[in-house]
C-alpha cells in the first residue's frame, strides 16, 4: 500500500470555506456514466485491473472459519487457472487487493491464507461497525483487537453524529487515536455517505479524516440504504485531490456496497483514470469493496475467452 499518510493539522478555516457545486457534480457523473466502455481484449484487461484492486469481503451474521477460508482460497485464485492459461496470464500472480472480514475471523484468514502460503493483506472493519454508536474505548479496542490478530489494513467508521452535527475537532480527535490504534496498519476510513445528507457535509467528512491520517476514504459500509455513488464519488476524489495539491500526500479511494458488475467496475476505473490519473489505477490507492463482483467478472472472462457465458455452477463461488 501507499506510504502512511501521516496526517495534519485541523485547518478549520479550510473546512469552514468548502462549498460544493450540486449540479456541476451531476453532471459529471452524469458525463462518466455515458461514457463507452473498453470492449473485447481491452475489456478483459480492464477486469483483470479491476479483480486486482478488490477486497474481497464478507461481513455477515453467519460467517464460518469455512466460508472465510473459502473466501480466501478466492482470494488467492480469483479466475479460473485454466481461463488465464488461456491467456497466457496464467503465472502473473494475479490476486485480489485483500480479503475483509470482522474481526472475530481475522484469525481464520490468517490461518488460511498461511495455509495456501500466501501473504495476502487482511483487512478487517472495527470501531463499531457498522454504526460506529458503541463508546469511544470499546471502538479503540476493536481495532487494537484486529491489529493484535495479525490484520494490516482496519476499516474504520466515524461517529456520523459528529459530521452531521458539525463537531470537526472531535470526528478529528476520535480519528487521530483510530490512527495511534492501528500502528503499522493502514486505516481506511468508512464515511458511510448515505447517512450524511449534503455533498458539503461529505466533502467536509473526507477533509478531515486524510487530515486526521487516514490511507483511504471509503464511501460505505454496504449496509446503508445508500452506498456508492458516482455523484459522491466524485465528491471524496476531489477532495483527494485538493488534499493531494495541498500537502503532497496520496490518499486511497475505495466505493462499498452496490458494486456488483463487471459494466460498473469499468466505470469506476474510469472515473479514477479521469479525476485522479494513473497513479492511483492501482491496489495501493484504489479499492473496491465488494462481495459479488468478482462472480461478474470472472463471467465477462470466461465469455471472452470461450465466447459463451458460464452457467453460475461454472465458477468457484467466492
Amino acid at each position: 500500500m501507499s506510504a502512511r499518510n501521516p496526517g495534519t493539522n485541523l485547518d478549520l478555516e479550510r473546512i469552514s470555506k468548502v462549498i460544493v457545486n450540486t449540479q456541476a457534480i451531476l453532471k459529471r457523473a452524469q458525463g462518466i456514466q455515458g461514457q463507452k466502455v473498453p470492449k473485447k481484449q481491452w475489456q478483459t484487461a480492464w477486469l483483470l485491473k479491476a479483480v486486482t484492486c478488490i477486497d474481497l469481503t464478507t461481513l455477515a451474521g453467519d460467517d464460518t472459519p469455512s466460508n472465510v477460508h473459502r473466501l480466501c482460497l478466492k482470494a488467492i485464485q480469483p479466475v479460473r487457472y485454466d481461463l488465464l492459461k488461456k491467456m497466457d496470464l496464467h503465472d502473473k500472480g494475479i490476486t485480489t487487493a485483500a480479503v475483509c472480514v470482522y474481526p472475530s475471523r481475522v484469525a481464520d484468514a490468517i490461518k488460511s491464507l498461511k495455509g495456501a502460503n500466501s501473504n495476502l493483506p487482511v483487512a478487517s472493519v472495527a470501531t463499531g461497525f457498522p454504526a460506529g454508536q458503541t463508546p469511544l474505548e470499546i471502538r479503540l479496542q476493536e481495532v487494537r483487537t484486529a491489529v493484535s490478530h495479525g490484520a494490516t489494513e482496519i476499516d474504520i467508521v466515524i461517529n456520523r453524529m459528529l459530521a452531521l452535527t458539525g463537531q470537526w475537532e472531535a470526528m478529528y480527535n476520535e480519528i487521530r487515536q483510530f490512527r495511534e490504534a492501528c500502528g503499522d496498519a493502514h486505516m481506511k476510513t468508512i464515511l458511510a455517505i448515505g447517512e450524511l445528507g449534503t455533498f458539503t457535509t461529505v466533502y467536509k467528512a473526507s477533509l478531515v479524516a486524510m487530515m486526521a491520517g487516514s490511507d483511504f476514504i471509503k464511501t460505505s459500509t454496504g449496509k446503508e440504504a445508500v452506498n456508492a455513488t458516482y455523484p459522491i464519488a466524485i465528491v471524496m476524489v476531489r477532495a483527494i485531490r485538493d488534499y493531494y495539491l495541498w500537502t503532497g500526500q496520496k490518499v486511497g479511494f475505495k466505493p462499498a456496497g452496490g458494486i456488483r458488475t463487471a459494466q460498473e467496475s469499468l466505470v469506476w476505473l474510469n472515473l479514477i483514470k479521469q479525476e485522479l490519473g494513473n497513479d492511483w489505477l492501482c491496489p495501493h490507492l484504489f479499492r473496491l469493496g465488494a462481495s459479488s463482483l468478482l462472480a461478474d467478472i470472472e463471467r465477462q472472462i470466461y465469455h471472452h475467452v470461450t465466447g459463451q457465458y458460464a452457467a453460475y455452477h461454472e465458477l468457484p463461488m467466492a
